[in-house]
């Protein structure tokens, strides 16, 4: 196979490997108002950039062969007729010239007109909204949901619970660089920038887990930066906000509460807060209903009790870059203080 050849079935392969990615973090399988409208736009761009490449091959392979028929004369001879022909043939291609740009202009307004109008669906609703902010750090995500009670403020970590069928009104922030917000079977890319505030929304339609991605690189674990987005039914959102709003969890046994005196002893409580405790630092995620969570380090690991015990133990073997420090501690220690936040739901 010649390397155009290769060329040209990679590039038609293309949409067909887009469509056959994992549906949880695929664009072309949206599951929301505005990922589908971003998906019709593509498809409709996708559609005319087809049409517009097939009709200039045929129009260059035409060139190509009527150019070889031509006749061929020897220097010097005269070619009064074919003079001739060829200033017709210049007038035709000056018209076919001036028709295409035509076309093209056509095409492009076409073009800019849609996009306008997937724009104007995407414009922030105000009615029967879910307001979130979602802050970036190197490398997690912060998530509040801000309540007129003070007490009653939500701050989580790394994943997004949000009730299905209504809109969700995220506001966005970054503590230190750029990131970028991107869930892409529910929204579109939008960036976090340092000291500006920016909006973007989004509404599930179908009740799931949706993977979401920092999609501007970020630094060097922009890679190992998730978040997912749960969507369930209103009566289990405000079941999951109550819990959220409580106290963390009490030990129940022994282990649990040597792991909590562990936890209020060691240098935990310099970055993470657990409501009901002495810890209250900001600088890492809240840890207050850490076991609810599926994932742990945003994203990168199952939260289970062995990836929790090695992500305390050496974050940086598992995430290096990471601003968690090793925490060198007794290993029945160390084991207490995984029982502790293993309760914490």
């Amino acid at each position: 196979m010649s390397a155009a050849r290769a060329i040209a079935a990679a590039a038609a392969l293309l949409p067909c490997a887009a469509c056959a990615l994992n549906n949880e973090q695929n664009a072309l399988h949206p599951a929301g108002p505005g990922a589908a409208s971003e998906a019709r736009l593509y498809w409709f761009m996708l559609v005319i950039a087809v049409v517009v490449w097939v009709l200039v091959a045929i129009v260059l392979l035409w060139g190509a062969a009527r150019r070889r028929g031509e006749p061929r004369f020897a220097h010097g001879e005269v070619m009064g007729e074919v003079i001739r022909t060829d200033e017709r043939t210049e007038r035709r291609l000056v018209r076919s010239v001036i028709g295409a740009v035509a076309a093209t202009v056509l095409i492009l307004f076409v073009v800019l007109v849609a996009d306008f109008r997937v724009g104007q669906a995407l414009t922030v609703p105000t009615k029967r909204v879910v307001p979130i902010k979602v802050i970036g750090h190197q490398y997690w995500w912060e998530l509040w949901y801000p309540d007129s009670v003070p007490q009653n403020i939500v701050v989580t970590a790394n994943e997004m619970h949000v009730p299905v069928g209504r809109p969700v009104v995220l506001t966005l922030e970054s503590r230190d660089v750029i990131h970028s917000f991107w869930v892409p079977r529910l929204a579109g890319k939008k960036d976090l920038l340092p000291g500006y505030t920016r909006s973007v929304w989004f509404r599930a339609d179908t009740a799931g887990v949706y993977r979401g991605q920092c999609a501007e690189f970020c630094g060097y674990e922009h890679a190992k930066m998730a978040m997912l987005v749960i969507a369930e039914p209103q009566a289990k959102y405000d079941e999951w906000i109550r819990r959220q709003r409580s106290a963390a969890n009490a030990p129940r046994d022994s282990v649990a509460a040597r792991g909590k005196i562990v936890f209020e002893g060691s240098t935990c409580v310099m970055c993470h807060a657990i409501s009901g405790t002495v810890a209250g630092a900001t600088t890492g995620p809240d840890l207050s209903h850490l076991a609810s969570r599926q994932t742990i380090a945003a994203g990168t690991l199952a939260n289970t009790d062995a990836n929790l015990y090695a992500w305390i133990s050496d974050p940086q073997r598992i995430k290096p870059g990471t601003l968690m420090p090793a925490t060198k501690l007794d290993p029945r220690d160390l084991q207490a203080l995984v029982a502790y936040l293993r309760q914490l739901k």
